[in-house]
């Protein structure tokens, strides 16, 4: 049985709005498919119509509040923010706030999860074993923290806990969007001023930051794509120029 398709492009550095857009013309197109369906059978056959894509893209500095996000976890103002070059957006994800910034892998899938299961913490799971397998192939043991999402170090030590991987998702009739933040080379400084996903005392950290060392960006992105085809049983293809 041959292996779903997912559409891969690297978006490059690329302001968070544009990015945003992109994602949801690809989560409205795949939509329009779905709304086109009658009947079941129809639903079957056209539903194959759908496409899968995987974004990766790194962003100016910018910070991102998800729906259950409280402004209180921001800790500068906006002429702050504005001084130091760093952006702000209220999205449609879930989660609170977290940073994105260059050498920062953000990684968008943009699935249809009928075509895998209608499940999306089982989704959310996946896409962290996806980080998870990825660190340990640079020698990183992560693992998950319990009752948050994402991807962690020391999940278990208290005082030692960080997070290396951000997660927030949208899904809508079952399209997902938005996606991953995996801390590469990212400065780490720009944490300081926010509560990290609303968490107190819990600190962030980065592939650099864990091996004394910087990273190849484009190796790490070939193996995170990597993991992603492993975990999710599919074939990523690049795509270098889908219709913007």
């Amino acid at each position: 049985m041959s292996k779903q398709i997912v559409q891969f492009e690297d978006l490059g550095m690329l302001d968070y709005k544009s990015a945003w857009e992109y994602q949801e013309k690809l989560l409205q197109e795949n939509l329009q498919v779905k709304k086109s369906v009658q009947s079941k059978d129809e639903k079957h056959s056209l539903s194959e119509t759908t496409n899968h894509y995987l974004l990766f893209v790194e962003h100016p500095p910018v910070y991102t509040m998800g729906k259950s996000g409280n402004i209180s976890n921001v800790l500068i103002n906006e002429s702050e923010r504005s001084a130091q070059g760093i952006q702000f957006y209220q999205t449609n994800r879930g989660g609170d706030i977290t940073f994105h910034g260059p050498d920062q892998i953000v990684g968008y899938p943009i699935l249809d999860l009928e075509k895998f299961y209608t499940d999306i913490g089982r989704y959310l799971r996946e896409l962290e074993e996806v980080i998870i397998l990825t660190l340990k192939d640079y020698g990183i043991k992560a693992g998950r923290s319990a009752g948050e999402t994402g991807v962690w170090i020391d999940a278990s030590v208290k005082g030692r806990e960080r997070k290396i991987c951000a997660m927030g998702v949208r899904c809508s009739r079952w399209i997902t969007m938005h996606g991953f933040a995996l801390n590469v080379n990212t400065d780490l400084s720009y944490f300081n001023h926010i509560i990290p996903c609303g968490i107190q005392n819990k600190k962030v950290t980065s592939m650099k930051e864990e091996l004394g060392k910087d990273l190849n960006m484009a190796e790490v992105k070939e193996v995170v794509k990597k993991n992603f085809e492993k975990v999710f049983v599919v074939e990523v293809k690049d795509q270098k120029s889908l219709a913007r």
